[in-house]
């Protein structure tokens, strides 16, 4: 007897001992990979690009309600109208869109997330904090002599990011949204697949940044920017295809909505895809909304 109760305590400790060192691994790997998603690794735009297009453009700087400052350009319109420019994430200020708006009589205004190219900031949030951002962004537009009308283009994180605030702020007349996700959740399960791994991944980040990852729900959030427009585009490839991304955004939307999905296009790859048409519809779309309208 003592003979068999010895040896279930040494086979309970060895139970144990494994399972300490299982969650010990996995706190210390969640801790990591969640650490890598929140300090992204991004480069300082340049404007060559808008430079060699001869696009004119300033440096200013935009300043959130928690005392960052965002690097950023902005162009005045010609038209009356400015347009809000978000990228996306682990990236910054997007010249070629840039270039396309101010080409067609657009102002517009570009900046760096937080803890992305030339701003401050050390965590990205993919959209939480990313909000107060657009709202500085919003209020510098606002402040400038000819601004009449402000729409908003963003990609990825800034899409998503940008419905979130524009069902908040009602300044925001029009929004084309491209490649964006439908919930930080749905991100979270397409890049961590491994389901055991994902709530330990959910506390770290809630931890580290205090922000709540349900509060990140662009899908719940874009019903309210009716009635104003928005403009859902996306590549059906990859992620688009897992998460059914633009036609849940589509659905959840009321009018007035459009929605442009091409098969075998990538995440973000719409405009790369075939830029004059790109350029035409969403051109159309702001000039609708923004100067027919106004």
């Amino acid at each position: 007897m003592k003979r068999i109760r010895y040896w279930l305590n040494l086979v309970g400790a060895a139970i144990l001992f494994v399972l300490a060192g299982a969650l010990t691994v996995t706190l210390i790997f969640t801790n990591r990979w969640t650490q890598s998603i929140l300090h992204p690794h991004t480069t300082i735009p340049t404007g060559d690009l808008l430079k060699a297009e001869e696009i004119p453009f300033k440096n200013v700087t935009l300043i959130t309600n928690d005392g960052l400052e965002l690097a950023a350009w902005y162009t005045p319109p010609q038209n009356g109208a400015v347009i809000l420019i978000a990228h996306g994430y682990n990236d910054n200020r997007p010249e070629s869109v840039y270039a396309m708006f101010v080409k067609n009589g657009y102002g517009a205004l570009a900046w760096d997330f937080r803890a992305h190219g030339g701003s401050d900031g050390e965590l990205s949030t993919l959209g939480y904090y990313e909000r107060m951002d657009v709202e500085a962004a919003l209020d510098f537009a606002l402040a400038q002599d000819g601004v009449e009308h402000v729409g908003a283009w963003g990609g990825s994180m800034g899409a998503a990011t940008l419905i979130l605030s524009t069902a908040e702020h009602s300044e925001i007349e029009a929004l084309v949204a491209d490649s964006a996700y439908p919930s930080l959740k749905d991100v979270l399960r397409l890049n961590m697949p491994i389901h055991f791994f994902q709530p330990f991944v959910i506390f770290w980040a809630e931890y580290y940044s205090g922000a709540e990852i349900n509060d990140v729900n662009p899908e719940l959030a874009i019903g309210s920017i009716s009635p104003r427009p928005v403009f859902i585009i996306d590549g059906w490839e990859g992620g688009a295809i897992e998460m059914n991304a633009p036609y849940r955004l589509y659905d959840a939307a009321n009018e007035p909505k459009e929605v442009w999905v091409e098969d075998d296009v990538p995440h973000l790859g719409m405009y790369a895809y075939n830029p004059q048409r790109y350029e035409n519809r969403v051109i159309r779309f702001f000039d609708e909304w923004l100067l027919d309208n106004s």
